[in-house]
């Protein structure tokens, strides 16, 4: 009798589950499309509002992508994925990479709880005795340049 006592209580006890289980999934609203609509727009059939900028609307140029020479083996490389930037700088202590983000004809981005800028200039703006004669430069401050032949 325990025996047979023991497999009912379980049988109840996960049909009790099951139950729970539907119930919530059926409580769930689903969203009714309108024709021509689609899940990425809304209920009305218009697209969503526009997606955050990409870098050339935000005033980004394409040419700033990929890896900028500074003195002494340091680099900064600047890399795009879908819509999230991200900056590597090496300098004498090694890479470190930032996420950042378009601040107007600027790349932003926070180092050390400091928010840095990054900006187009030339060898006279990095500072550099180095980079001096260069003419296609990314600076973040002076003393810190990067450029392209």
């Amino acid at each position: 009798m325990r025996n047979k006592n023991s497999v009912i209580a379980r049988v109840v006890t996960g049909l009790g589950i099951f139950a729970a289980i539907v119930l919530s999934a059926s409580c769930q609203t689903k969203r009714e499309l309108k024709p021509g609509a689609s899940e990425k727009s809304d209920i009305s059939g218009k697209a969503p509002s526009a997606p955050a900028q990409t870098g050339r609307e935000a005033g980004i140029p394409e040419r700033w992508f990929g890896k900028w020479d500074g003195p002494e083996g340091t680099f900064l490389q600047v890399t795009k994925s879908a819509d999230k930037y991200q900056v590597t700088i090496q300098n004498l202590d090694g890479p470190r990479t930032f996420d950042a983000s378009p601040a107007g004809d600027r790349l932003q981005f926070t180092r050390d709880g400091q928010t840095e800028t990054i900006h187009e200039g030339n060898g006279q703006d990095a500072g550099m005795k180095w980079l001096l004669d260069k003419k296609d430069c990314l600076v973040i401050k002076k003393g810190e340049g990067f450029c392209r032949d």
